[in-house]
């Protein structure tokens, strides 16, 4: 398995898998662990619970400030029974606004406050995103992780190193399929695979001159 952290981090694993050809696409994958882990908690912050207490948060597209933070499959636990984030929260416009942009940007703002990045929550993505690999995932849950698009029922351009809510048997990664997609999640999920093809080209444009 090779799991790219550094930034730009969909696009320099895209690199590495199309650098070492004789690796399965299927052992690379980047960490969108870290956006997925601060969704959860900005959910369970606004709702008095732990972070352990919510599940299926997504994150699709890029580790970037175009990543999309989706909640539309979140479930919480509340006194003892799981409810959808959205009934839960009965506040749409804080989920499609503030906490989007706090997920987004959240990077920069511990930077902005601490002088020092995140390291330490970065570990523990890290960890949690090699534990799901190594143990797989509990029944019913889903994990975000940038994987390869190639084939995914998405409607994301092959090609490309996203973000996808994935599950995790035998060490093997399988996109969760079937869910609903509306049109706002659609929007965001197109911006940032659109961000995605232009690092892409980019990069590589750089690598076939250097």
């Amino acid at each position: 398995m090779v799991i790219v952290v550094g930034n730009p981090a969909n696009t320099n694993c895209l690199t590495a898998c199309k650098s070492a050809p004789s690796i399965p696409k299927e052992n690379f994958s980047c960490l969108t662990r870290l956006d997925h882990n601060r969704a959860k908690a900005q959910i369970a912050l606004k709702l008095g619970v732990t972070s352990d207490d919510v599940k299926n948060v997504i994150i699709w597209g890029n580790h970037s400030s175009t990543q999309y933070p989706d909640v539309s499959h979140a479930k919480v636990k509340l006194q003892g029974k799981e409810v959808g984030v959205y009934d839960a929260l009965k506040d749409d416009s804080w989920l499609k606004g503030e906490f989007i942009t706090t997920v987004q940007q959240r990077g920069a703002a511990v930077i902005k406050a601490r002088k020092l990045s995140s390291a330490m929550s970065a570990a523990k993505a890290i960890c949690d995103h090699v534990r799901d690999i190594w143990f797989g995932t509990p029944e019913g849950e889903f994990v975000s992780m940038g994987i390869i698009s190639d084939g995914n029922p998405y409607g994301v351009p092959d090609d490309l190193l996203y973000s996808f809510p994935v599950t995790i048997k035998n060490k093997t990664w399988k996109v969760v399929e079937g869910l609903t997609i509306n049109d706002f999640s659609r929007e965001k999920m197109d911006l940032t695979a659109k961000e995605l093809a232009e690092e892409k080209e980019t990069a590589f444009e750089f690598l076939s001159s250097a």
